[in-house]
């Protein structure tokens, strides 16, 4: 097998089922970038993370002592804020590829009684059948190799009646969205570079336009066996939160 080297960025590019890149080619790019990962996405995102992010874990509906699981984890906020909503009783699991990433996390939140990040692969979830009430993946669909089998796997971890949720970047169509559409083209790139990233951030720009549509994405999903599909758009459309549930067997 040939090593990747410590500095390469994939393409971004998309084969239509999910990511051009291979896994590993991603895993080393955010191994690379994970120290500065969470300044980062509070300024390409003009500091909405933190209300995207809150609207997932809503959306989610979990209560105390519930279950979760969180793809893609890197840091893990989205699996902390998840773990705030079950309490004590309750158990979230972060898996992310990263093993740089998982550290951050692990160092991160290791006190918080019933939450754990484990380094592992969205393709091969290291979860049984329907162990969760419900799984997210936020800003991390469109690095997947696969996107119909990363929803699988999430479905398959949950149980019947449980949800599965996305929070994607996507390409925005409304009026209101072009000048967060500028900013991410055009600023995203620029403020990667002064980060000393710039290769990683514009695989980021990259990466978002070979994305699906929201519309094929609730499409993926129903392949994947997921019912009541239902998408929204958020900040003028410059990202998606998609709900699927869990059919009952």
């Amino acid at each position: 097998m040939t090593a990747i080297p410590p500095d390469h960025t994939p393409s971004g590019a998309s084969t239509g089922a999910g990511n051009a890149a291979g896994s590993g080619e991603v895993r080393v790019m955010f191994d690379r970038i994970a120290g500065q990962y969470d300044l980062m996405n509070l300024l390409i995102s003009a500091f909405q993370e933190p209300r995207w992010r809150r609207r997932l874990v809503d959306a989610a509906g979990l209560r105390a002592g519930g279950s979760a699981l969180d793809v893609a984890s890197g840091t893990g906020k989205v699996a902390a804020d998840l773990q705030a909503r079950v309490g004590a009783a309750g158990r979230v699991l972060g898996v992310d590829l990263s093993p740089g990433m998982t550290a951050v996390a692990q160092r991160r939140y290791q006190r918080r009684p019933g939450l754990g990040y484990l380094v592992g692969d969205a393709m091969d979830l290291p979860t049984r059948d329907g162990e969760f009430d419900a799984a997210t993946i936020a800003f991390g669909m469109r690095n997947l190799p696969d996107y119909r089998r990363g929803f699988a796997e999430m479905a398959r971890s949950v149980r019947p009646g449980g949800r599965v949720l996305c929070l994607e970047i996507a390409r925005p169509r409304s009026r209101l969205a072009r000048f967060m559409r500028w900013w991410f083209d055009r600023i995203v790139p620029l403020i990667g570079w002064v980060a000393g990233q710039g290769p990683a951030y514009g695989y980021l720009v990259r990466s978002v336009q070979a994305y699906p549509s929201p519309e094929r994405i609730a499409e993926i999903m129903a392949e994947a066996g997921l019912v009541d599909v239902r998408w929204t758009g958020l900040t003028g459309g410059i990202v998606t939160l998609h709900t699927g549930t869990v059919p009952e067997r």
